[in-house]
């Protein structure tokens, strides 16, 4: 697993500040970041590969500053956002995955593996020469979560991943992220997403209210918003 700290770490988006003095320390392979709206739950999620910079400390993954040197973490750290349509920018589903390996110095038939290895592992092969902005909600998080995997991140970062999504939908991208071989850390508000989870932090007004298990954390969130 990576080690993914967060030392003295505080951000603020103009007068509001989002995250106060964070201090945490990740080495287990599920983690669950939960917390209201607003609570800097998804600001927490986005440092860990640059897309946010903190303003005061730093994120570290394995040792590397992801604001310092998010070129280099992103290759170990795949984010995977709320909205698909976010990720999604090539015309067919086979064309948006093969487009994530388009820096990655593989020859065409290690692309054309790679790519169909994802279609069958999640089903899309059926889908392969679709439009892309035709498929269902839950096929285009499955295609996003696809065209992260692709690259073989040793860290996934998903935020909110099944918001979006209808109960059935919602049931297949978490059992995609279930299925993965690699370290995830998962902002949710779907709570029983978090079952199987070995660590869950509660972030209330930018701050670490609670830092346990999943059936210790679950009733201390529930407990907090009243």
């Amino acid at each position: 697993m990576s080690t993914i700290k967060f030392e003295n770490t505080s951000h603020s988006f103009g007068e509001r500040q989002v995250l106060r003095s964070i201090d945490l320390e990740f080495d287990e392979r599920r983690i669950g970041i939960i917390g209201s709206n607003g609570s800097g739950k998804s600001t927490l999620a986005r440092m860990i590969n640059g897309l946010i910079k903190p303003d005061t400390g730093r994120v570290t993954v394995d040792g590397i500053d992801a604001a310092k040197k998010g070129a280099q973490v992103r290759k170990k750290v795949g984010f995977v956002f709320t909205d698909p349509d976010s990720q999604i920018v090539m015309p067919t589903v086979a064309e948006d995955l093969a487009f994530s390996l388009r820096r990655s110095g593989l020859s065409k038939v290690e692309v054309a593996e790679r790519v169909e290895e994802i279609l069958v592992r999640f089903r899309l092969d059926q889908h392969r020469d679709h439009p892309a902005h035709l498929l269902s909600g839950g096929q285009k998080q499955l295609l996003a979560i696809g065209a992260v995997l692709i690259r073989r991140p040793e860290v996934v970062v998903a935020d909110e991943p099944t918001t979006l999504l209808d109960l059935r939908n919602g049931r297949v991208v978490a059992q995609a992220l279930d299925s993965m071989d690699q370290q995830v850390v998962v902002v949710t508000h779907q709570l029983a997403l978090l079952d199987s989870f070995e660590r869950v932090i509660v972030i209330d007004d930018g701050r670490i209210a609670f830092d346990g298990t999943p059936a210790a954390a679950v009733p201390a969130y529930r407990e907090l918003i009243g």
